[in-house]
């Protein structure tokens, strides 16, 4: 049963908007009782729309959440809402990588199911975030859609490919993958794709060396292993960060996509 509490709203801070056609907010929620804060963007029409719920990827000061981008989605025609996660930009409590943490991202899509102006509430997941996005989408098997875009799925891998992260992973998952297995089972959902129910898309650009394109084949290998609706957008001449041009261009599709799988 869901704690009537979480995903409750105690504090609405108005924030500067890049775009005067989408109004943003700094979202202070409750996350197994802690006070987290999060990103939200309105389009001031007024209407009834679909909820986005955004998750972010990197940890702490590393691939925060940024207005600009949020308002991009929310331009598109959703209500959308960022979590900052647990520990981040005045919140309380400590950001673990897939951890406990997948909790705010829980909260989170309860408050944007809650609001009244959103009908379904659809899930993305970026870098880091595809994990969060992967473990939102089982525990809401509602969801309308979910997207991963350059998206982790595989923790082990994570671990394995990014040198340049073990130090953190091992400070803030508790140790090594060969020391903790569970710890990296645990925030590794493709153990769990049989209770993913969402249609999903995945985008990846092929030249990835932050997260590797293998995180995208294995989770659509595991997807189509389980008979689930998935789609895959390979971009073979990008990284991590797809120049501005297309990025658009996916933003636009993606979005359209979104509400294809409702209609």
């Amino acid at each position: 049963m869901v704690n009537q509490q979480e995903g409750r709203i105690v504090h609405i801070q108005r924030f500067p908007s890049p775009n005067p056609n989408v109004e943003l907010s700094i979202i202070t929620y409750l996350s197994e009782g802690l006070k987290v804060k999060g990103l939200l963007a309105e389009p001031i029409t007024g209407e009834v729309l679909d909820g986005f719920l955004y998750l972010r990827g990197g940890i702490k000061n590393v691939g925060k959440v940024r207005p600009s981008r949020i308002a991009q989605f929310a331009a598109e025609g959703f209500i959308v809402f960022a979590p900052f996660y647990r520990g981040n930009q005045g919140g309380e409590g400590n950001e673990d990588f897939g951890g406990d943490d997948r909790a705010d991202a829980f909260a989170a899509y309860l408050l944007l199911i809650s609001h009244p102006r959103v009908k379904k509430v659809h899930i993305f997941g970026f870098s880091r975030g595809g994990v969060m996005a992967l473990l939102t989408a089982i525990q809401f098997p509602d969801a309308a859609s979910l997207v991963t875009w350059g998206g982790v799925s595989d923790m082990f891998l994570t671990y394995e490919e990014r040198l340049d992260m073990r130090k953190m992973m091992k400070r803030v998952i508790g140790g090594t993958p060969t020391k903790y297995p569970e710890r990296y089972e645990w925030r590794t959902p493709l153990g769990q794709i049989e209770k993913l129910f969402s249609p999903v898309l995945i985008i990846h650009g092929v030249k990835d060396t932050n997260v590797s394109v293998e995180h995208a084949y294995a989770l659509e290998t595991s997807l189509k292993a389980h008979n689930k609706l998935v789609e895959s957008w390979y971009f073979e001449e990008v990284n991590h960060y797809f120049p501005p041009a297309i990025n658009r261009k996916v933003v636009s599709d993606l979005c359209k996509w979104m509400k294809r799988q409702i209609d």
